[in-house]
């Protein structure tokens, strides 16, 4: 991991919808074969009101960024300061779904190889239940002096990784990286071995979140292909990258064929079953689930 040319990165934001929020401040630790190269951050103007909860949360205010560059100010320079390194991030789907919306709105298409950190302790670390950005600095001892603001939980992550490379050994950590850098695409939620057994055949699929909620009910004559592009990382449906967020179970259901599938995309009324056997009654109506 370390070897890498890398770039923790950290926002903060006005909400949790990407294409919605906007961001408010962004935090870079650039590292290059181990060593700290730079670091760099700045306030952003969102063009919109901060939520008071979320001024609570990080501290940054209306007046802080009231006079701050717009991210069409930054772009250029936060795109030079992004572009051909590691993306690595906690929850990287949030951070690099919020960049990718706001590039785009430049007029930028922005693309990198991700790495979640979140994903990358729980390989690293499979024996701990928690492995949010405050239990592993508690877990893990390290000091975060400037906790819920960009660089501040930037330079937590570098810290971090520098602790587990030391933990758990350059090799095995390389090779959890670049094993997760290939499977960029599975929600933090699922396990890596998620998609591997949905079937290449018609049916209807269903995405389960906490308490087994189902988030949504969805149709296709190629399961496995609509599942996973819920997941392609393209974040412009709004949808998805909340589905994303909160999965954590995915089951489905096969048809005889095309027609079986249409039938039931065509159908008013399918039950769902969840693991408790409560039978839940969704509307099916092109692949929006009503309950």
């Amino acid at each position: 991991m370390l070897d890498e040319h890398l770039v923790f990165v950290d926002l903060e934001t006005t909400g949790a919808t990407a294409t919605h929020d906007r961001i408010t401040e962004v935090g870079i630790v650039e590292v290059h074969r181990g060593r700290l190269i730079r670091e760099w951050s700045t306030l952003v103007n969102p063009g919109m009101s901060i939520p008071p909860a979320i001024q609570a949360l990080t501290g940054i205010s209306n007046d802080m960024v009231a006079l701050a560059p717009t991210f069409a100010d930054i772009q250029r320079e936060l795109f030079e300061r992004l572009e051909g390194k590691l993306f690595a991030a906690h929850n990287a789907r949030f951070d690099y779904g919020f960049l990718k919306n706001e590039f785009r709105r430049c007029g930028v298409t922005f693309n990198a190889r991700v790495l979640c950190t979140v994903k990358l302790s729980r390989k690293l670390y499979p024996q701990h239940a928690r492995h949010n950005l405050d239990a592993l600095i508690e877990l893990h001892g390290i000091t975060c002096a400037a906790r819920h603001r960009a660089l501040g939980d930037a330079k937590a992550l570098w810290l971090l990784a520098q602790q587990w490379t030391a933990e758990r050994g350059p090799v095995l950590v390389k090779s959890a990286v670049e094993l997760l850098v290939k499977t960029q695409t599975v929600p933090v939620g699922l396990p890596d071995f998620a998609f591997n057994d949905i079937p290449e055949t018609p049916g209807v699929y269903l995405f389960y979140g906490d308490n087994d909620v189902v988030l949504y009910v969805g149709k296709s004559i190629n399961i496995r292909a609509r599942v996973m592009s819920h997941f392609s990382g393209d974040h412009r449906v709004n949808k998805d990258m909340q589905i994303a967020r909160e999965i954590k179970r995915i089951d489905w259901k096969q048809t005889a064929g095309e027609l079986g599938a249409l039938l039931l995309e065509h159908g008013p009324l399918l039950y769902a079953v969840d693991r408790q056997g409560n039978e839940a009654k969704f509307w099916l109506e092109i692949g929006r689930a009503h309950v």
